[in-house]
């Protein structure tokens, strides 16, 4: 059979004009601003400079978008938070480093301290919607489960007497929780807090 030879060939399809990471951490700035409920797919357009097709098509409804920016979000945080607890020196310093971490990205360059994007919005959804609650437990476990296993690091180290790992660990996380309210109340100036240090010694005297 004979192949005609002068047939337009195919045309590979377009690569994706966007970069992914940044659509997504811009999208999470303007919930974090505004609330989940209260963002509109105009704001994240403006923010992305993707159009609503465009935007649906490269991470579905407005929902879908929220969660996978918090997600991305949650994974590039943890890593620093881990960083920064298993940093090798002693449970006082590695967990100052973790709040001050911590505190750095609830204040922001701008000086516009917004708290954390998965505590500070997440929380009002949680209670109608399944799935943004089942986020924010998984998160809020990973935290804890991350700060029990430097607890008994130490214990095993002899840096702590305390058995009761998983207790600390929830009430170390709480004051995390606390660091990211405080700062989005604004009840937090500085990059280096009074506030850190009392916590700290606290959980160590605990």
């Amino acid at each position: 059979m004979r192949t005609d030879t002068n047939l337009p060939k195919k045309k590979r399809g377009r690569p994706r004009a966007y970069n992914e990471a940044q659509a997504l951490n811009a999208a999470l700035r303007v919930f974090l601003r505004r609330g989940f409920s209260a963002t509109s797919l105009d704001e994240i357009s403006l923010a992305t400079h993707m159009n609503r097709p465009s935007l649906y098509s490269a991470f579905g409804n407005k929902k879908s978008m929220y969660r996978k920016a918090i997600s991305a979000f949650n994974k590039t945080f943890f890593i620093r938070l881990q960083n920064a607890l298993f940093a090798g020196e002693s449970l006082e310093k590695d967990l100052k480093k973790f709040y001050a971490v911590a505190l750095s990205e609830y204040q922001g360059d701008s000086g516009n301290a917004l708290g954390c994007p998965t505590l500070c919005t997440a929380v009002i959804e949680a209670p109608t919607d399944d799935e943004i609650r089942s986020d924010l437990a998984a998160a809020i476990e990973r935290v804890e489960q991350m700060l029990e296993e430097r607890f008994e690091q130490a214990v095993k180290d002899g840096q702590l007497e305390l058995h009761r790992t998983k207790s600390l660990a929830r009430i170390a996380a709480a004051l995390l929780h606390s660091l990211a309210l405080r700062a989005r109340a604004g009840l937090i100036r500085g990059k280096r807090s009074s506030f850190i240090d009392d916590a700290v010694m606290k959980i160590l005297i605990s």
